[in-house]
């Protein structure tokens, strides 16, 4: 197999954003101890750090004995699963995101700060996914957004509560839903910058006490049985990703089942591009069409 070119498929901005993550962020970093794991990932999302835009606040507040953030604003309610392999990041790693969601739609951003690995194996992050999304479904109209672990925790949230007309769409950045590791993207970009084949062995390997279980849908929501009972979906992958074929196959699950669905790849694209929002203009267009799904969806609007 040819290993795709990235000099050619990633452009100069998105180089510069890669450079200034291995900075801080060393491709090896996912070899080292979970503390010193924790400790670079909160020093690598504080370099990208934006302000907030103008009128956003937050205040942090428990919602069904989960610590979260909350960005106050109109509803519906946007429940926000942050990214890190279940094993790093919190409120404090995408906090600029969130604040960007909300300045960019008006609506109420709720982040949750769910437990993680290994100190809290599978599956006490969904769980709390789901508790703190019942929470605020029971208060109003609701839209899952999350990126890498987070989309999967989203995903397999919305699984759990399928059919609740409440949650008006879920939002899946660069998610791992549990695709084949052994074929497609998994193998085509094995070693994609920002995230490798290896990389996702491990986080899949941490998130359990013991082997990860096979077909077990509150893990790897691409292998339920059954896709019909979702909300409107929007599946976001980044080309240059092993997980990249997770988020068309998942869409197209929910298409074949009956629902709303749509996938896009976003070309050239790295695994946490969501961090070069402000600086990369591929990823700039992507959050845009990220915030403009959200709003059509908290409007009931489909297609967007």
């Amino acid at each position: 197999m040819t290993e795709p070119d990235y000099q050619t498929l990633v452009d100069a901005p998105t180089w510069a954003f890669i450079r200034q993550t291995n900075a801080t962020y060393p491709p090896d970093t996912a070899t080292l101890s979970i503390a010193e794991q924790r400790a670079i990932y909160d020093r690598m999302c504080a370099a990208f750090d934006t302000p907030y835009p103008a009128g956003v606040t937050s205040h942090d507040a428990p919602i069904a004995g989960v610590p979260c953030r909350i960005y106050p604003g109109a509803q519906p309610t946007v429940l926000y699963l942050h990214g890190g392999g279940f094993v790093v990041g919190g409120l404090h790693s995408h906090d600029g995101v969130c604040a960007d969601i909300r300045g960019a739609t008006g609506l109420t951003v709720v982040s949750a700060d769910y437990r993680l690995s290994p100190e809290h194996p599978h599956p006490a992050a969904f769980d709390d996914a789901c508790a703190v999304a019942r929470a605020l479904a029971a208060q109003g109209p609701l839209i899952l957004v999350g990126d890498s672990a987070g989309a999967n925790l989203a995903a397999a949230a919305c699984h759990a509560l399928r059919g609740d007309p409440r949650i008006r769409g879920q939002v899946l950045i660069y998610p791992g839903l549990g695709g084949d590791l052994n074929t497609g993207s998994y193998i085509t970009h094995a070693n994609a910058p920002m995230l490798t084949r290896d990389d996702v062995l491990f986080y899949r390997d941490i998130r359990h006490a013991g082997p990860a279980p096979d077909a077990n849908p509150t893990v790897s929501p691409l292998k339920d049985t059954d896709f019909s009972g979702l909300p409107p979906t929007l599946a976001i992958a980044a080309e240059c990703d092993p997980l990249a074929d997770d988020a068309p196959a998942y869409a197209a699950k929910i298409v074949q089942a009956g629902g709303r669905a749509h996938a896009i790849t976003e070309p050239g694209l790295v695994h946490g591009y969501l961090r070069a929002r402000t600086t990369v203009p591929r990823a700039r267009e992507s959050f845009a069409r990220i915030t403009r799904a959200i709003t059509a969806m908290a409007e009931d609007r489909w297609p967007f």
